[in-house]
């Protein structure tokens, strides 16, 4: 596998009053496990060990993945330091640029009792006006002491606020509902998604960042779930059915991001087609350099999904009366899914290099803006 570097030059057309600029003097951001850096682990005390961020880290670094995570490129690509996890109180954080409120299972409706996570949107949201009031009080109280650790007070309205969640509550609710009642349940959660982002605006927040949900019906897990019906299937090998859940979520969250501009003039609000780029590399996958467009890289079972839900990457457990351990294959790079359910390093890195086109936004990159980016040939 070949690693190129190049300089992609980003230079588009302005199609609307608002541009993306990068120059945030923060970044907070709110999410599931797309982008979580360690929240989960924290908040609930959970292990996540090796082969869990073998690539990039060298030990576990509280991701669900091999290395890097999609966030982490963005925030290289915005020359700013990974984001520490809000609830990860070990190891100095350093919060001067931002901090993550993602959690992975967590979802934009309020957590029930069988959730993976209890730290809902709303609840992430919560804990960042926390974070505010708190980081503002200490400057106030204590003067220069902790400036190098926490924003000021004009860095939370100069700042991006990021969000991609939405993925747990379409793929969660076809473990008990028909597609038609899945569907039906898009209005509530936006609504609730729309509470939210008034509550950040009320906030001071003015800067959006928002991601669609990816092709759900590609994921190992969920083909191993509701794809034992091959005619479920689509060409690509995944489930039909969730797919088109996650575009017609993603055509309503469109929508109401262009609402939002609208009703909120003096907001920026980029919204970022992550479905269309993930479904252009799953079909397209030895284009791109990648083996495997739906195995998992970690797991047990081999092909054709290397997928098994009773256990995660990393476990060892007595499966069948058989002592087993999900172990990662020889080489990520060469695989799309990480671990049924995730992304690789290395597909998250090519996802971030079409991020950083412009094109797949909404509205697009309007600044020549050069990125140094790995790309996979």
């Amino acid at each position: 596998m070949r690693i190129i570097y190049v300089v992609i030059f980003v230079t588009m057309h302005i199609q609307n009053s608002i541009s993306v600029d990068f120059n945030y003097l923060s970044a907070f951001n709110f999410g599931d496990s797309n982008s979580d850096t360690g929240d989960l682990v924290a908040g609930l005390g959970i292990h996540l060990d090796l082969p869990n961020g073998q690539n990039s880290f060298k030990i576990s670094s509280q991701r669900f993945c091999d290395g890097r995570l999609l966030i982490d490129y963005l925030m290289d690509a915005m020359d700013m330091p990974f984001l520490n996890p809000y609830l990860d109180s070990l190891g100095l954080p350093n919060f001067k640029k931002g901090c993550n409120f993602a959690a992975a299972g967590s979802t934009i409706l309020p957590a029930n009792p069988t959730s993976v996570s209890p730290f809902s949107f709303d609840l992430q949201i919560s804990q960042f006006i926390r974070f505010k009031s708190r980081a503002l009080e200490l400057l106030a109280r204590t003067g220069r002491k902790y400036e190098k650790y926490l924003p000021p007070l004009d860095y939370y309205a100069k700042g991006l606020y990021m969000i991609d969640i939405g993925q747990n509550d379409i793929a969660g609710a076809f473990y008990s509902k028909t597609l038609d009642q899945v569907l039906a349940s898009i209005p509530s959660i936006l609504e609730t998604f729309e509470a939210g982002l008034k509550r950040l605006y009320d906030e001071g927040a003015r800067n959006f960042w928002i991601h669609n949900t990816g092709p759900l019906g590609c994921l190992a897990q969920n083909i191993a779930k509701f794809g034992i019906d091959s005619t479920k299937l689509d060409e690509f090998g995944c489930v039909s059915l969730h797919n088109q859940a996650a575009k017609l979520f993603n055509l309503q969250l469109h929508a109401f991001s262009n609402k939002f501009q609208a009703q909120f003039r003096d907001s920026n609000v980029t919204y970022v087609d992550i479905f269309s780029i993930k479904s252009n590399l799953i079909a397209n996958y030895s284009r791109f350099g990648f083996e495997n467009s739906i195995m998992a890289c970690c797991g047990i079972g081999g092909a054709p999904l290397n997928y098994d839900s009773r256990i995660s990457c990393g476990q060892t457990k007595v499966i069948d009366g058989t002592s087993v351990t999900a172990k990662a294959c020889n080489d990520s790079s060469e695989y799309i899914n990480w671990d049924g359910i995730h992304y690789t390093e290395a597909a998250n890195q090519f996802v971030s290099s079409q991020i950083l086109t412009g094109k797949y936004s909404d509205p697009p990159f309007s600044d020549q803006m050069p990125f140094l980016l790995g790309l996979k040939f």
